[in-house]
């Protein structure tokens, strides 16, 4: 099996430039098709998707869905990216792009909704299954032709059209080698793309293209990879693996592994998120401690009741500032005992955000929870007294607001910020 029509479902060893059976132009074709089995599914544009699905109305108008005035974007259409709005952009600046553009505030209860649907109808499939995120997922199909009557490339297409048919969203599928390449591949054609990298290839396909393809390789990373001289994924596979260690340790061992094409990695279901946060853009830029911790207690409150509600705990308090010229700051601190309560977060984010309060305006804080594990970590440790403590008391009023309601109870801090949010 060289080919496959996405439509319906035809296979055979020609690559026709329609279908034989239904003449769609939908062909996917590669000499490895019925021999790769590891995917990559992805969401397209997946909020603004479900609200274009939700209000056909604004089928062919740019949507972006994001914060108010002061936010920021969190994804947007593809008319609307067309338009150069992008992901994470300040809201002025893309309505500054797209001026005609109608903006939506998330709602993430029914994106998630949707993402269970989604992710119910892949665990039907495999049992290896590795969510990244509400829209994105890797898959490993290996072992699964006797099951389903049909190599992997088959299945995944079948599942494509059954995403689309059932919840009125559409998704990529990149079929490839490994996890890397499958991750490459979904992003080649969206939307409703089907793309496929096989191994013999890889290293080709990968060489011209910019380091920043690369995982792990951000903005600082591409900076210092280009002051080496290394611009272009080629690059790093013609280097020398010791020059690489020499100046870029283990990471340099493994930008090398992966500008080759090679991806160890196995589709983990059980490997969990790296971390929760929360965060909150200003409507006027802050600068003053006191008003900056009235802001973060809300937000290491939200963390918690999410900790708490997902079974885990971090062992790593990580707070987000960002100034009034947009520039990111990170500040983290790793904890002698896993939390999961507001308390402790609060008490060691106000201590990181001191450092930094002192007279620079900021328009953003976002406080988070990393290297997540088991909360019986927290609960079975010897020294984790006044955690416990704290754990109760806030697992207390977890229990009050579940029968109660949300706004049951309110901590005085999160009182007083939400009423100078109204103010």
């Amino acid at each position: 099996m060289n080919a496959l029509c996405r439509d319906c479902f035809w296979t055979g060893q020609d690559r026709p430039r329609r279908c034989p059976a239904c003449a769609s132009p939908r062909i996917v074709a590669h000499e490895e098709l019925e021999r790769l089995s590891i995917a990559h599914m992805d969401c397209d544009a997946f909020y603004a998707s479900v609200e274009k699905r939700d209000r056909p109305e604004l089928r062919d108008v740019p949507v972006i869905v994001g914060g108010g005035k002061r936010g920021v974007v969190t994804t947007c259409c593809y008319i609307a990216r067309i338009k150069g709005v992008r992901s994470a952009m300040p809201m002025f600046q893309a309505l500054r792009a797209c001026p005609e553009a109608v903006v939506i505030r998330p709602e993430f209860a029914k994106y998630k909704f949707e993402s269970r649907r989604i992710m119910a109808m892949i665990a039907e499939l495999t049992p290896l299954v590795q969510p990244l995120s509400l829209d994105e997922a890797w898959i490993d199909l290996s072992g699964t032709e006797r099951l389903h009557g049909s190599a992997p490339a088959v299945t995944l297409a079948r599942l494509q059209a059954r995403i689309e048919a059932e919840t009125g969203l559409t998704v990529s599928i990149g079929l490839a080698a490994n996890k890397f390449l499958a991750k490459i591949a979904s992003d080649l054609d969206k939307p409703r793309g089907f793309s496929v990298i096989g191994g013999q290839e890889a290293q080709a396909f990968l060489a011209p293209r910019p380091v920043g393809v690369l995982p792990g390789v951000g903005p600082a990373m591409v900076r210092s990879l280009s002051q080496a001289g290394f611009t272009t994924v080629g690059d790093i596979a013609r280097a020398d693996v010791k020059v690489l260690a020499t100046r870029f340790g283990a990471h340099g061992l493994r930008l090398h592994q992966l500008a080759h094409g090679r991806d160890a990695r196995p589709v983990n279901p059980d490997e969990g998120r790296k971390g929760i946060s929360a965060e909150t853009t200003f409507f006027e830029d802050l600068r003053s401690l006191a008003d900056l911790e009235e802001k973060l207690a809300p937000l290491c409150e939200r963390v918690a009741r999410q900790a708490r509600a997902g079974g885990v705990a971090g062992r790593v308090v990580q707070l987000k500032l960002k100034t009034a010229d947009f520039k990111i700051l990170t500040r983290r601190r790793t904890l002698p005992v896993p939390t999961q309560t507001a308390k402790t977060m609060f008490a060691i984010g106000r201590e990181l955000l001191a450092g930094e309060a002192k007279g620079r305006s900021y328009r953003l804080i976002g406080i988070g929870l990393a290297e997540l594990v088991e909360a019986d970590a927290v609960e079975a440790d010897f020294f984790a007294g006044d955690e416990k403590r704290a754990l109760a008391e806030e697992k207390t009023l977890d229990a009050i607001r579940a029968r109660f309601g949300p706004g049951a109870v309110i901590s005085g801090r999160s009182l007083r910020s939400r009423d100078a949010a109204q103010d």
